[in-house]
């Protein structure tokens, strides 16, 4: 198949049928990643970003790389970096599959959009709430399908797995496309930032290092992960090596590093 999109800046081209979409604003020093898996009939959109304005962006790229597919999306977590693009493919009719206990709610995007506001740098703009700019047509939208265990989905010509890989929530999945050995890990995996520990305890960090180890198994050459540059050949063992040892450092001293 001849995919119509090539692009080298938002939208990488890292398999015949794989893409990531990089670099999507967010709290700084972040920024998260997307991506989405093309089939003959139907395109896989990994992640919808942390607001409407992102969810534009993914919606762009993944339309027109085989154009006329159906879209589906899939969330990755329940956290608001990855679901809040959530409302714009809603509005255009496209089914968001998610953990079933991804459920969201508007006090909590509220506390979202206030913790955005207070880490811009300049009193004069925080005090202007200049975050409701970021957050500007953007609406707390939960998956409207829900995932409770591991599946396949056949894209048409293009199998994909949707497999639980839980640590950071309860509600991580990752993507994994055996056929490209492209793994699409959401926050599970992070490269060249500090892993997010502080939303769980030493039971969800046990889990995590399983799920990193089950990662491990699949054998990917690529991971496209939730925070940090795509990676691909030696890297891929080594920032699991790395998420391994933050959370095995975690362990033994009962808390987050960055706490």
């Amino acid at each position: 198949m001849n995919f119509r999109l090539s692009c080298k800046i938002l939208g990488m081209r890292i398999s015949e049928r794989c893409f990531a979409v990089t670099g999507l604003g967010y709290l700084p020093p972040w920024y998260v990643n997307a991506g989405f898996v093309v089939g003959d009939h139907t395109t896989l959109i990994v992640d919808s970003g942390a607001n409407a304005t992102a969810g534009a962006t993914i919606y762009g790229y993944a339309s027109i790389a085989n154009f006329g597919n159906t879209l589906r999306v899939v969330n990755t977590e329940k956290h608001f970096d990855h679901i809040g693009g959530n409302g714009y493919f809603r509005a255009r009719g496209i089914d968001v599959w998610g953990h079933a206990e991804i459920a969201r709610t508007g006090a909590e995007f509220q506390a979202e959009i206030a913790e955005f506001n207070r880490s811009i740098p300049n009193r004069v703009r925080r005090e202007l709430s200049e975050a409701k700019v970021f957050f500007e047509e953007t609406r707390v939208t939960n998956p409207n399908r829900t995932l409770a265990s591991n599946v396949e989905w056949d894209l048409g010509g293009q199998t994909v797995q949707i497999l639980l890989t839980p640590g950071h929530t309860s509600t991580n999945i990752s993507v994994w496309v055996p056929s490209e050995r492209v793994l699409y890990s959401g926050d599970c995996l992070i490269r060249s930032y500090l892993p997010n520990l502080e939303a769980g305890g030493p039971d969800d960090w046990k889990q995590w290092l399983i799920s990193i180890e089950r990662i491990r198994s699949l054998g990917p050459h690529t991971i496209v992960c939730g925070h940090g540059p795509v990676a691909s050949g030696d890297q891929v063992a080594e920032i699991i090596d790395e998420v391994g040892r933050v959370l095995t450092q975690a362990l033994e001293q009962g808390c987050a590093p960055t706490i």
